[in-house]
């Protein structure tokens, strides 16, 4: 299990057990996620991550079948690679009556089948009888919802809790629910249309008298709500098929990739599968969900840069991601959630501890970051989009934000945005390393606030940049000019004020006496994403991070070997996250280092091949490449995690030099390569202006990569530099 303490003031999350033991499925659908063993199982005791988990709470903590009283074995289980269907193959063990067997072993099969639609868990058990004689059947069901806090699986204590309610228990249902302290009632209601049944509020079982030859299925819901009785739920059949419609959908918005390495496309199969399985529906549009099972739940950051990452493959979620975070922008100060106006989202959540305001974070804004990279990805979104109609709409928003950086982000006026934490149980680091000792001196000292992040500066120069942009578009002239020059003052003092000569990179931040932060780390690789570092230093921080002390064969480590904090199971100290590398190999890929761009996405899809599902979690381990060898997994790490994901789609951008202009109706192509087991890769349907679409075939010739154009809506240009 995990358990949460607080470090300094910091919820650290302690890991007396690890995924990588559990192997856990996961489903997810909008608020709704489930993590369960490989046998489709949710154990009441141990591995306590499993549950079906709604809105921040486990609304079903125990889920266990067996058959004629014995657990069944496991054959295979498998998710379906478009991640909607969780399925597993499984017999009978034998079943004794006193030392008898009365049923053999592998004499039935059962097929165990699950997805999530519409805040409701759907489960079908279909059993055959291979036997030569009939059998009386009995599958049952132990149930159980303790109805505990996603804070509360973590490991946060509470001094006291809600009531449990009397559980209804009906012909064909049982309904179990909670009161909580903050009045609402969740409910978690099992129902079924098999006749044969029989139910308790801990125990569902269904009775047949199956022939030789003979089938029989059993489906059976488990529906979570707050407030008020779950509403009629779809049959299994009609609920399946409006998930796999609304899949269809999804994938529609995507351009299709598909590469002549089977594994290579693999891999990006299953990066955007799980990119749209953390996506949800909001009142806003579409927006990717951080990560399961922690981080659930709207991240303002995460957000961003999963939208930057597949903005290329596909820039409705860009619109989707800016919309909410514009509506839910903070408006006022408020100290408590490190709020002010014009600052973007950190987090939001909806379980009873943040509603009740036990932990922070029901709408929390303390991420340092957000704010740039809310302006930044609408730049970047009307670039590839030229819709002029959104940025109309939220240039409000972005104003603010551009104020707030100048104004909250920049207190001092120093030129420089920093951070400090204003709320109590809030976050003391407010960057992407938020670990309470993420940011510290040579010496090992932790840094005093307010601190100036390296990658900050990076995200703030794009901002003002795009901002001006963005104003002159609009006609706000004068606004433009301003911030044109704000741009040009800050890329000048951050090479000041950051560059450490003696490392050959820039430091990792500036403490609160402007003293900068000598450690060579992953951050100041985010300086060459926005062309703020200056050319002739660029080429050097690619070649430090990409040195053995930082690049560890299967990536850029978050920090070098060298640095005293160093510690490769570290969360931010030396572990290997997939955004982090993308990120870093984008910015490569603008100053054309091809080779370090190269470099790691070969080594990040290699990491894949070792990872279940071929799936790239939140981070794992940043211990040195061992021949023969996998990466080590991260004891707690997200899997999946949409910004992990989303990397593939920037790693291969960048390797493909591809960017999209619809002003110009133009896709240019720069230094493309292919990765090292490709051949080939074809894109088709990739929108450049809304309704025209191009098909863009990648062969390897030679050492040359060269572009066929295979299809082109209307007058769309195609542009090659090599």
């Amino acid at each position: 299990m995990q358990e949460v303490i607080r470090v300094e003031d910091q919820h650290y999350i302690l890991a007396t057990s690890s995924r990588a033991v559990e192997r856990a499925h996961v489903l997810k659908d909008g608020d709704t996620f489930a993590a369960f063993g490989r046998d489709g199982d949710i154990h009441a005791i141990g591995l306590s991550q499993q549950g079906l988990f709604h809105d921040g709470t486990r609304h079903l903590s125990r889920f266990e079948l067996r058959v004629n009283g014995v657990r069944p074995l496991l054959l295979s289980s498998r998710t379906r690679e478009d991640n909607n269907v969780f399925g597993a193959d499984m017999t009978n063990a034998d079943v004794m009556s006193g030392e008898r067997v009365i049923l053999p072993r592998d004499m039935l099969h059962l097929f165990r089948a699950r997805f999530l639609w519409s805040g409701t868990c759907y489960e079908r058990v279909r059993t055959f009888n291979y036997g030569r004689e009939a059998v009386s059947l009995a599958l049952t069901f132990d149930i159980g919802a303790d109805f505990v806090d996603i804070f509360e699986v973590r490991g946060t204590p509470r001094s006291r809790r809600g009531d449990v309610l009397e559980p209804r228990i009906e012909s064909q249902a049982v309904e179990l629910a909670y009161r909580g302290l903050d009045g609402l009632v969740r409910l978690t209601r099992f129902s079924w249309t098999h006749p044969d049944t029989a139910a308790s509020d801990s125990q569902i079982r269904f009775d047949a008298l199956l022939q030789p030859q003979e089938a029989v299925t059993i489906d059976l819901t488990i529906a979570c709500a707050q407030g008020s009785r779950p509403r009629s739920r779809a049959r299994h059949d009609a609920a399946l098929a409006a998930l796999v419609r609304r899949d269809l959908q999804e994938q529609a918005q995507y351009c299709a990739i598909e590469a002549s390495d089977p594994l290579f496309n693999q891999w990006l199969h299953r990066s955007a599968a799980d990119v749209r399985m953390m996506t949800t529906e909001t009142a806003t549009g579409l927006y990717p969900y951080a990560g399961v099972p922690w981080f659930n739940t709207a991240f303002g950051r995460d957000g961003l840069i999963t939208a930057l990452a597949v903005l290329w493959a596909n820039p409705a979620m860009g619109a989707g991601v800016l919309r909410f975070l514009a509506a839910t922008q903070a408006t006022a100060v408020d100290p408590e959630q490190d709020a002010e106006p014009g600052k973007i989202l950190h987090e939001m959540r909806g379980g009873e501890m943040a509603i009740l305001g036990e932990v922070p974070f029901r709408r929390y804004y303390g991420s340092v970051d957000a704010t740039p990279l809310f302006v930044l990805l609408a730049g970047e979104y009307y670039r590839r989009t030229r819709d002029r109609a959104l940025i109309e709409a939220i240039w409000p928003n972005l104003d603010a934000a551009l104020q707030w950086i100048d104004e909250y982000g920049d207190a001092d006026g120093d030129g420089f945005v920093e951070y400090a934490r204003h709320s109590r149980n809030g976050l003391v680091q407010q960057g992407w390393k938020d670990s309470q000792d993420s940011v510290f001196h040579a010496d090992g000292r932790l840094a005093d606030p307010p601190i100036a992040l390296c990658e900050v500066q990076s995200y703030v120069y794009a901002a003002k940049r795009h901002g001006a942009d963005l104003a002159a578009l609009l006609g706000h002239q004068s606004r433009a000019e301003e911030l044109r020059a704000a741009a040009d003052r800050l890329r000048d003092r951050f090479e000041q004020a950051f560059w450490c000569e003696d490392l050959g990179v820039y430091a990792i931040a500036l403490d609160g006496a402007k003293r900068p932060c000598e450690v060579i780390s992953s951050n100041a690789g985010h300086a060459l994403l926005t062309d703020l570092a200056h050319p002739d230093r660029a080429r050097r921080v690619a070649d430090t991070l990409l040195a053995p002390a930082s690049f560890s064969g299967w990536g850029i480590r978050t920090l070098a070997s060298s640095c005293v904090r160093y510690n490769p199971m570290s969360y931010h100290n030396g572990s290997i996250w997939p955004h982090d590398n993308a990120l870093i190999a984008a910015g490569c890929a603008r100053y054309g280092f091809s080779d370090c761009v190269d470099r790691l996405l070969t080594s990040l899809f290699e990491a894949s091949l070792f990872l279940d599902l071929l799936r790239l979690p939140e981070l794992f381990c940043g211990f040195h490449r061992r021949p023969q060898e996998g990466p080590t997994l991260y004891p707690v790490a997200c899997s999946p995690q949409a910004w992990a994901s989303a990397s593939a789609f920037l790693l291969l951008q960048s390797c493909l030099g591809v960017a999209i202009d619809a002003g110009e109706n133009c896709v240019s192509v720069t230094r493309p390569r292919l990765p090292a087991t490709v051949n080939q890769i074809t894109i088709r349907n990739l929108t450049v202006r809304a309704g025209e679409r191009i098909d863009l075939e990648f062969t390897r010739q030679g050492p040359d990569v060269g572009l066929s154009v295979l299809r082109r809506d209307a007058d769309i240009r195609v542009s090659i530099v090599k």
